[in-house]
């Protein structure tokens, strides 16, 4: 089983060596969240809890995740990179390939790329782009991408991005390309997850929920001709100790990797780290 670490409610002066000490006591992945801007006055509720209310600070300090973790690439040397959520449509594909690629290439082929649809309504105003043509936005940049990645020149012809053939070099270590893991519990996402992803990212499960979304895109997959392609399943980690036992029953649910956050506050983060490495114990990665 995959264990990952969220370096979430850190200082970004912190995160680099929390991931560092992560990669010493055998964690497989870190993973840093998204927002490109943030409203002053929150009127979309947050879809991921009961009441609506948004887990972060409108005046929380975001730095660009795919630059931030080309920082952390740089204080490490294994541990993979991944995004948790980046909101895709948001950007036009050609610059989030870009900034991606650099990232594979500079920590030597890490990156695991989480993308979303996007929550905020606030935040697509914020840039004019609409909000409501996001789901088929957020496909055809995942085709794009693809496309920028493995082809010799380049093209794609959508309904909102048009381009090539053009030239688009070096291509990421990673082949064919960094996995694309899409997040989101709607139907919709979990369609878009099984028809253009290799994964999906869960907000927050226990075994059992997670066992009913594994069926839910096995099922999905097969319908789509895609059951016999690689497909990861990450899925963060909600209720009771994660030891040994919790992790099994995690497998058995069909789940690859389960991301975790330790700590509270931030102050406690190694500590944190370390007793969890002492309660999960044989099933991290210590080679």
């Amino acid at each position: 089983m995959k264990i990952g670490i969220p370096l979430f409610l850190l200082r970004h002066t912190q995160m680099a060596s929390v991931a560092l000490r992560a990669e010493q006591l055998g964690f497989e992945s870190v993973w840093v969240p998204e927002h490109l801007v943030l409203p002053a006055r929150l009127d979309t509720p947050y879809p991921y809890s009961e009441d609506g209310v948004a887990p972060f600070a409108l005046d929380a300090p975001i730095l660009d995740p795919l630059l931030l973790l080309t920082h952390i690439a740089a204080a490490t040397s294994r541990i993979r990179l991944g995004t948790n959520i980046f909101v895709l449509p948001l950007r036009h594909p050609i610059v989030t390939a870009r900034l991606a690629m650099s990232l594979d290439v500079l920590s030597g082929g890490r990156l695991s790329l989480g993308i979303g649809a996007g929550w905020l309504e606030e935040e697509f105003r914020a840039v004019g782009v609409d909000f409501a043509t996001r789901g088929s936005r957020t496909r055809e940049c995942a085709m794009a991408l693809k496309a920028l990645w493995t082809q010799s020149e380049p093209e794609f012809h959508g309904q909102f991005f048009d381009f090539g053939p053009v030239k688009f070099e070096p291509k990421p270590v990673q082949k064919p390309h960094p996995p694309i893991l899409f997040g989101g519990e709607s139907d919709a996402a979990l369609r878009r997850a099984a028809a253009f992803g290799d994964g999906w990212y869960g907000v927050a499960h226990d075994p059992v929920s997670a066992h009913k979304r594994v069926e839910e895109l096995r099922a999905l997959r097969a319908g789509t001709g895609r059951a016999a392609e690689p497909f990861e399943v990450t899925v963060g980690h909600r209720g009771g100790p994660l030891g040994a036992e919790m992790l099994r029953r995690y497998a058995d649910a069909g789940v690859d990797r389960v991301a975790v956050l330790p700590w509270s506050r931030g102050r406690e983060a190694i500590a944190k780290l370390e007793e969890l490495a002492r309660a999960v114990g044989p099933a991290l990665d210590l080679d």
